[in-house]
């Protein structure tokens, strides 16, 4: 009889629930039962008096958590199973969901890459801990995909226009660049991290704020620094016809740079996530808005023929050179204007 291995690990002590994401043959990746499982552990401990705290962590030494099991979505949506594709998404929005709401003080130790639905377990947390060797992006327009698990809701409310420039490009940036622009919330050299954690747990859900300001050092400058005042003044155009003109107007290194990832992502991926973005960018769109309209995209989204090429270049023949449907972008653009 085959026994699943058990891929998120739980542990409470002194008032600490710890959830442990152990798949590093796959970098963490969150299939189904993971996210069932971290579901299942937080609506126990919201109901137990005697677990104060919860903290995240990986046992990959290269990974916090790569992102979203998106093969098996993909293979779904080669078959055509659009129940498979809408229950792996309702379900890890519905975590993503449970994450932003939970009552009690909700700790992510990023050590290494959080990438796509691991920032959806982490940045909507009350506290997301980077170290040196952490690396956060959202690299979904590469893949035929968009930013998705809240992305639409907490991008845009990155300082600057830096959230857009993320979403877009899909640029993976250091732990001192993510405390910079607001995604993480505290810094600690990674020589530190288990001491960190030690201390959170023996706090027993009191004091977080107090231990993590301890332990918090002070980032160095980031990749992004000087590129403030640019990214603020081409990602603040209006569509992204303007926002390649933008660019070509800026010139310079960075511009040119910034133009190669655009065009190397998938057209359809562009305009979904313009789209998401600016609707998310609405004062008024809350989190759950935004989640609810990210499960109907992405569920219109796994069927399509960039997704799946996509997700053919980079993960499964790992070529690197998708070639895109230029057909599918007049359908994307009319599911906005239903």
């Amino acid at each position: 009889m085959h026994v699943p291995v058990e891929t998120v690990k739980t542990a409470v002590s002194g008032g600490t629930g710890t959830l442990i994401l152990d798949r590093p043959s796959a970098l963490n990746a969150l299939d189904l039962r993971m996210v069932q499982q971290m579901r299942a552990a937080l609506d126990m401990w919201r109901e137990d008096d005697a677990v104060r705290a919860v903290v995240v962590r990986s046992t990959s030494p290269k990974a916090f958590c790569s992102g979203g099991d998106i093969r098996a979505v993909r293979e779904a949506g080669l078959r055509g199973d659009q129940a498979a594709v809408y229950e792996y998404f309702s379900a890890e929005y519905g975590l993503n969901a449970a994450v932003a709401a939970y009552p009690k003080p909700y700790v992510a130790l990023i050590d290494g890459y959080a990438l796509g639905g691991g920032l959806g377990i982490s940045v909507h947390g009350s506290a997301r801990v980077v170290t040196e060797r952490a690396g956060l992006a959202m690299p979904e327009t590469a893949i035929g995909f968009f930013p998705d698990i809240g992305a639409g809701y907490f991008l845009p409310r990155l300082r600057g226009r830096i959230g857009w420039y993320l979403g877009l490009t899909g640029r993976r940036i250091s732990g001192a660049a993510a405390v910079e622009c607001g995604l993480a919330t505290h810094y600690v050299h990674s020589s530190d991290l288990a001491a960190l954690e030690r201390e959170l747990t023996a706090a027993g859900g009191e004091g977080i704020a107090e231990v993590l300001a301890h332990r918090a050092a002070e980032p160095p400058a980031s990749e992004l620094a000087g590129d403030r005042e640019v990214i603020d003044r081409c990602f603040a155009a209006d569509s992204l016809t303007e926002l390649f003109e933008r660019l070509t107007a800026e010139g310079g290194d960075w511009a040119e740079e910034t133009l190669t990832e655009l065009r190397h992502a998938s057209p359809s991926s562009l305009h979904v996530t313009f789209e998401l973005l600016r609707r998310g960018a609405d004062p008024d769109a809350s989190l759950a808005d935004c989640l609810d309209l990210e499960l109907r995209t992405a569920c219109r989204m796994a069927g399509t023929q960039d997704f799946a090429e996509g997700v053919r270049a980079a993960l499964v023949d790992k070529d690197r050179k998708p070639s895109w449907d230029l057909s599918e972008l007049d359908t994307v653009r009319g599911w906005f204007e239903e």
